[in-house]
């Protein structure tokens, strides 16, 4: 089994930087994909990156490119969420997820084997 515990969420103010950690208890077996997705309260949960574990891959959101970028430490086997320039439109709950077997890219919910608990991120105007 895989344990996805999620860390660094918080309250910054529009312009600002927040790093998130999601940090895994093991590496899924077949999965080489890991993804970040976003869920505001009355929205439905979107995508927002994803990076796999072999190369690094990522793949963004438009809404997020050039302000968020995803990384990962695989010793660590701990992905991040580096958020710049934020704009009270990312305030959220920020959920990584692993995806599922023979995944090299996790953009929907479908895709989604596990998720991690959340962390809410609050970017104040």
């Amino acid at each position: 089994q895989v344990q996805l515990v999620e860390s660094g969420g918080g309250l910054v103010q529009a312009g600002g930087s927040l790093r998130l950690s999601c940090a895994a208890s093991r590496r899924t077996l077949g999965s080489d994909a890991m993804g970040w997705f976003r869920q505001a309260p009355g929205k439905e949960r979107e995508f927002v990156a994803s990076i796999s574990w072999t190369g690094g891959r990522t793949y963004y959101s438009d809404s997020v490119k050039g302000r968020l970028t995803a990384s990962r430490d695989n010793a660590k086997s701990t992905v991040y969420l580096q958020m710049n320039s934020l704009k009270p439109e990312d305030t959220a709950v920020y959920y990584c997820a692993a995806g599922k077997r023979s995944l090299t890219i996790v953009a929907e919910p479908s895709d989604v084997e596990i998720w991690g608990q959340g962390t809410l991120v609050t970017v104040s105007s």
